[in-house]
């Protein structure tokens, strides 16, 4: 059998109707995946390491099955490189993890596989997740498919690229403050980030532990649907990880009659470009023609987001980050004494992003500082928490762009800490409320970059969120337009 030419931008759907037919295999399909990641790669920055042998030697081996291994027979995925898998390398965009090699898989991981899906490489990402652009990953930036000039989004931004660029269909990033969404806002890409406890986060390395959750990138509602079908569910190594079971491929009806949206207006009146502005009141007028009701609300304690998120998270990733120390694993610089050998060891393996936050974090958790600065931050995330709780009183969803602008140029805000933190303006909620929240391309700019439209569901609701963005992108262009590659 000769395989039938396999589309760049074929959805995980389309793919396995494919393997299903046998139009194709799984080594072939692998095959394209891996030339395309060769051919492709360069200027992009997509992938930090790629393992063409495992890879081939997985697929051989699904096509020599008797059936079908599960959802994701035979797709190709790539991992965000703080993801552990066994006998690869795990970076997590960090010096100090330079020579590390994972002895195990995470649980993401084992349920992918599981499902069949083939492991081609892991993804560039922002040292230790720690950023909005990927340009604080120590091999370097990824740079976005649809302007070379300009970031993809971060800390998930080579998991964006290699989906956006037609280099892998499906994968797997993080989301802490938005490290998922945003990149895909900015790619013109589908990310999802689960309600926290919805996938587990064994074998996920750490930044800010009741933030942090692993969540699909696609080109399609329906691929991202697939994906989190195949990676939820509880886990007895992470205590945080619920046993919720949903149907998520079922809820994608394309009726959305009824449903109601929640658009908190107030917090939309400065900071967001006129062109993104213009392409979520459009979006909304979508939704509105698709039978969704459209209506105010009021989330009083989310301007306060962008500070409650960088002490919490701060103060979380200086506890996560003491575990490297030149002992145990990683980069090891010696010392005279022990307190010299940490010294140089995380001063020769953090980047000044990561020292930065470690600093932040340790400060706000110190005697004297701690009631003032972390606890207060505490309480007022319980304040946002609650105005959410409000809000789905009287609707089924709130309606946010994803990012206040296009995607910015590369080192535009490197040299502003501040003015970097807040692109993250509208994705930081959902993380600090423990939310599921979705983000789907929803145009256009001008100069021809995605912008996102997010949602944002009550705990445990990702089928509304799926539901609302398939029905949406069912009746709009945006998913079919990918960069000229």
């Amino acid at each position: 059998m000769t395989p039938s030419p396999i589309d760049r931008f074929a959805t995980v759907t389309s793919l396995r109707a494919a393997l299903d037919r046998r139009e194709t295999t799984a080594e072939a399909l692998c095959r394209t995946v891996l030339d395309r990641i060769a051919a492709g790669d360069g200027p992009l920055h997509a992938f930090q390491h790629v393992s063409p042998e495992r890879a081939l030697s997985r697929a051989r081996a699904l096509d020599r099955a008797p059936r079908p291994a599960g959802l994701l027979h035979g797709i190709p995925i790539a991992l965000k490189d703080n993801i552990a898998v066994r006998g690869l390398p795990a970076t997590a965009g960090s010096r100090i993890l330079e020579h590390y090699i994972s002895p195990f898989d995470a649980t993401v991981v084992e349920k992918l596989e599981r499902a069949g899906a083939v492991i081609v490489g892991k993804t560039v990402c922002d040292e230790f997740a720690m950023g909005s652009s990927t340009e604080n990953c120590a091999y370097g930036p990824s740079r976005n498919p649809w302007d070379l000039d300009r970031i993809p989004g971060g800390s998930s931004g080579g998991s964006a690229v290699a989906v956006a660029a037609g280099m892998t269909p499906l994968a797997l990033g993080s989301d802490t403050g938005g490290s998922i969404r945003q990149p895909a806002a900015l790619c013109g890409i589908v990310g999802l980030k689960p309600t926290y406890g919805r996938v587990s986060r064994y074998g996920l390395i750490a930044f800010a532990s009741s933030l942090d959750q692993i969540g699909p990138m696609t080109r399609s509602v329906a691929d991202a649907a697939r994906c989190l079908e195949v990676i939820s569910g509880p886990d007895p190594r992470d205590s945080t990880a619920g046993a919720r079971p949903a149907s998520f491929i079922a809820a994608l009806s394309g009726d959305i009659r009824g449903l109601r949206i929640g658009v908190p207006y107030a917090l939309l009146e400065s900071g967001v470009a006129d062109d993104v502005q213009a392409a979520f009141t459009q979006s909304l007028e979508v939704l509105q023609k698709l039978g969704a009701v459209v209506s105010r609300v009021e989330l009083p304690h989310s301007t306060s987001g962008i500070p409650v998120y960088y002490l919490v998270a701060t103060a979380e990733a200086s506890s996560n980050l003491a575990r490297f120390d030149g002992v145990r694993y990683g980069l090891h610089v010696g010392g005279e004494t022990i307190d010299a050998m940490y010294r140089r060891t995380r001063s020769a393996g953090f980047g000044a992003e990561v020292k930065r936050r470690i600093m932040l974090g340790t400060y706000a958790l110190s005697a004297g500082y701690y009631d003032a600065y972390y606890r207060k931050a505490q309480q007022v995330r319980t304040l946002i928490r609650g105005d959410f709780e409000r809000a789905f009183e009287a609707v089924d969803a709130v309606a946010l762009p994803t990012t206040p602008t296009a995607a910015f140029k590369l080192g535009e805000r490197t040299g502003d800490p501040l003015q970097m933190y807040k692109a993250d303006v509208f994705t930081v909620g959902a993380p600090l409320a423990g939310l599921p929240a979705l983000s789907v391309p929803c145009g256009l700019t001008p100069n021809h970059l995605p912008v996102g439209l997010q949602l944002v569901g009550p705990a445990w609701e990702e089928a509304t969120l799926l539901r609302l963005a398939d029905a949406y992108e069912r009746v709009t262009p945006w998913a079919g337009l990918h960069p000229r590659v």
